[in-house]
């Protein structure tokens, strides 16, 4: 009997445009199999998708937006977090267990 399973993608982007492109990303599938190993980020050169809109086009739905960094004055070129990371979730049907 068939279940769904829930995949999740994050993808971090060069701006808050949803089709600026993708510099960083990760995949959690739910649908693999346990004993399957987990893709790692960084596993791949190439991202999934190039940008938030062409994984909506497929599919994705967006669950989570980022909220835009502060800036405080004197501080704008330090590092940190990648500020525009947004979660997409699909699900898939997977065979019974």
């Amino acid at each position: 009997m068939p279940h769904q399973r829930q995949q999740l993608l994050v993808l971090c982007l060069a701006a808050p445009d949803l089709e600026s492109s993708t510099v960083a990303w990760s995949l959690y599938d739910g649908a693999r199999p346990v004993d399957d190993l987990q893709p790692q980020t960084g596993d791949d050169k190439t991202p999934p998708y190039a940008s938030v809109l062409r994984a909506m086009q497929d599919g994705w739905r967006v669950i989570q937006v980022p909220s835009l960094p502060t800036y405080i004055p004197g501080h704008e070129h330090e590092t940190t977090h990648l500020p525009y990371e947004y979660i997409l979730e699909r699900m898939v049907t997977v065979d019974g267990e």
